[in-house]
């Protein structure tokens, strides 16, 4: 986030400003010499200011903060793009590097994360992820940034309930695929521990694999349905993990997200912010001691496109049938599409 002016009357050692959007009135948080502080120094209204329909302004007394839309921005002369981290801009080689370190941070608690943002109700919207997902006996799934291994669990778990077949039915399988091999490696902890480590009970394989969703080591037609849950937004191009799922995936093939998403209620939007704000972070510090890596996923979420733009990307990419369902009043939303 950058500042185009310097803010005047706070000391030089508070740096890290932390600006809350949304609302009427606007807390700055600051950070001072190590540690954050909690202590608002002041309510600042916001003037807003349409530029382009990819660039806000927001003039906060006498500096100015420019956030890029979602989409990276385009650099007419070929040089290399920026793209957001967060409410950051930074360069698009930078931002793989930026995420993988905030997962890498918090891979051993990242259960613990996903409580905090949503209060443990990501446990059920994964259980109606995969009921939507409703995989038949046989399914060849990649589930991508799937580390911690959440969907991979339910999928075993959901074959495993299906009522028997005459001919003891068809196996399935299951990739785990995610770029940081630390969630792979809890993810795979995780297995052992609950008789998953290769093969389920049921005769089910699961295998995990290192990968980039954006350059997947996997050949064309290959899935019969892709997953991913609550990963799409810290890739750097949306388009190109699109692009991606639907190479991979078979003919009749399956593409499902699970996304933070954009609330349908302007009250409702308004207190889901001032809890992600206000209170993610500082529990972050507190539970597992990372304030910037929960900052970061708060503010990925405001940056992730709302349900309508991102039904128009996977459309674009060619799949059919695009449809999505929001779950808690648009907390969260699952899109679905089928590969024809």
């Amino acid at each position: 986030m950058a500042l185009t002016s310097p803010i005047h009357n706070y000391p030089q050692s508070h740096r890290g400003f932390h600006v809350k959007q949304k609302g009427f009135c606007e807390t700055l948080f600051y950070r001072s010499g190590s540690k954050m502080s909690l202590r608002s120094v002041g309510l600042i209204r916001p003037t807003f200011q349409a530029v382009h329909c990819t660039l806000r302004k927001w003039k906060v007394q006498d500096a100015t903060i420019r956030l890029l839309s979602t989409e990276q921005a385009r650099n007419p002369e070929g040089k290399e793009g920026e793209t957001h981290f967060g409410f950051k801009t930074v360069k698009e080689s930078e931002k793989g590097h930026k995420v993988h370190k905030v997962f890498e941070e918090v891979a051993k608690s990242y259960d613990l994360m996903n409580d905090i943002i949503s209060l443990g109700i990501h446990r059920l919207w994964k259980d109606i992820f995969m009921e939507r997902l409703s995989p038949p006996r046989g399914t060849k799934l990649l589930d991508m940034a799937g580390g911690t291994g959440d969907i991979a669990f339910r999928f075993l778990k959901y074959l495993k309930n299906l009522p028997d077949s005459p001919d003891g039915g068809k196996k399935s399988h299951v990739t785990v695929a995610d770029i940081n091999q630390n969630m792979l490696d809890v993810g795979m902890a995780r297995a052992e521990r609950l008789g998953y480590k290769d093969v389920s009970p049921n005769g089910d394989t699961i295998e995990w694999v290192c990968a980039d969703a954006e350059k997947l080591p996997f050949e064309s037609n290959t899935f019969s349905a892709y997953t991913i849950a609550f990963g799409a937004r810290n890739c750097t191009h949306i388009d190109r993990i699109l692009a991606e799922a639907y190479r991979v995936l078979q003919p009749g093939g399956r593409f499902l997200c699970l996304e933070f998403s954009h609330l349908t209620n302007e009250v409702l939007q308004k207190a889901y912010d001032q809890y992600s704000f206000q209170v993610i972070p500082p529990m972050g510090q507190i539970l597992a001691g990372n304030w910037d890596a929960y900052q970061y996923l708060v503010e990925s979420i405001r940056r992730f496109p709302n349900q309508e733009e991102y039904k128009k990307m996977i459309e674009d990419q060619g799949f059919r049938f695009v449809s999505y369902e929001n779950l808690t009043f648009g907390i969260v939303s699952i899109h679905s599409g089928f590969k024809f």
